[in-house]
């Protein structure tokens, strides 16, 4: 047997992550792996709303300051690998993903001996729900092209934060991800780039991803900088100018 953690990432995302959270409870998953929040440094009321949960095995951590959505999938591989998991699955936590579909990145991984699942958008027929916005049409459609191009490797979805990894992949030391400048939005291309780069058993898996009303916002990325900082571990790893 497996030991699965499901990890979505939040910060300030009270409304959308308790639906995240509902969704989750009503979900074929719910018993079958454990749960846990990790909370950002949330100031608007987002960790005392978790807390109401903790009865239902809603487990968290919460970041003591705010250090950015690589810095908490650093602390979620971290805690995971301590705690003796096998697999860790991350997701949003601002509800574009589908809890009913994590099978589809956990399975390959459990049943078919992948190490790196990577959740993709554009597989499938139906992969976008809502009115995702053009900016990010055009952004979500270039990135994974750079990243085809530098790993050889020819990948649909590079910027989909719905995916899965074999923890024993960290024992790896070629992949350090302690290095301070993978803290924000770089982490989760890096660990993509590294799982191909350095042949683990890799492949995307066709998943959905809603987008929500426009008025409960669409994402907390900045324009300019959230780009770059998702756009830089291509330059730099493709470069050689990092490891």
């Amino acid at each position: 047997m497996h030991k699965v953690l499901v990890c979505p990432i939040a910060f300030n995302e009270n409304v959308k992550l308790e639906n995240v959270i509902k969704r989750f409870l009503d979900s074929n998953m719910y018993g079958k792996v454990d749960y846990l929040i990790m909370d950002d440094c949330s100031t608007d009321g987002t960790t005392e709303m978790i807390a109401t949960y903790k009865d239902r095995g809603v487990q968290t951590i919460r970041h003591e300051k705010q250090m950015g959505v690589g810095a908490a999938i650093r602390t979620a591989i971290k805690h995971a690998r301590k705690e003796g998991y096998d697999v860790l699955a991350i997701m949003a936590g601002n509800d574009k993903d589908n809890p009913n579909e994590l099978p589809l990145i956990i399975d390959p991984i459990v049943g078919e001996g992948y190490d790196f699942i990577q959740g993709s958008r554009y597989l499938g027929a139906n992969g976008i729900g809502g009115d995702m916005p053009f900016y990010r049409k055009i952004a979500t459609r270039m990135h994974p092209i750079l990243m085809s191009i530098i790993t050889g490797r020819k990948v649909t979805d590079s910027t989909n934060g719905f995916r899965a990894m074999r923890l024993s992949i960290f024992d790896n030391k070629a992949i350090n991800i302690d290095q301070p400048w993978l803290d924000k939005y770089e982490l989760e291309p890096y660990l993509m780039f590294k799982a191909i780069k350095l042949g683990f058993k890799f492949r995307e898996a066709a998943v959905t991803k809603i987008y929500p009303a426009k008025k409960l916002g669409y994402t907390k990325m900045k324009p300019i900088v959230g780009w770059w900082s998702i756009l830089r571990p291509l330059v730099y790893l493709g470069l050689g100018i990092k490891k």
